[in-house]
């Protein structure tokens, strides 16, 4: 019996510290938090896109450039 009324106290009290997380899900702090989190993201994802590019461009113009100076070396 005192087994049984143990297990029920960890169950109400484990589901106590539950409760909360699961409701911040629903709260609008969380909901700001993520969609500036969410924001945030993408503009790093578009940051990194456009530094890439940049850098692929100007590896194509440094190529271009080696090659005409060895055409005009020789």
């Amino acid at each position: 019996m005192s087994n049984s009324m143990g297990l029920a106290s960890v169950f109400v009290l484990s589901s106590l510290f539950v409760v909360p997380i699961a409701m911040a899900e629903e709260s609008q702090g969380f909901v700001a938090r993520n969609a500036a989190r969410a924001a945030a993201f993408e503009q790093a994802q578009i940051a990194q896109t456009a530094q890439q590019q940049n850098s692929q461009q100007a590896q194509k113009i440094n190529a271009e450039h080696s090659k005409t100076d060895a055409h005009k070396d020789s």
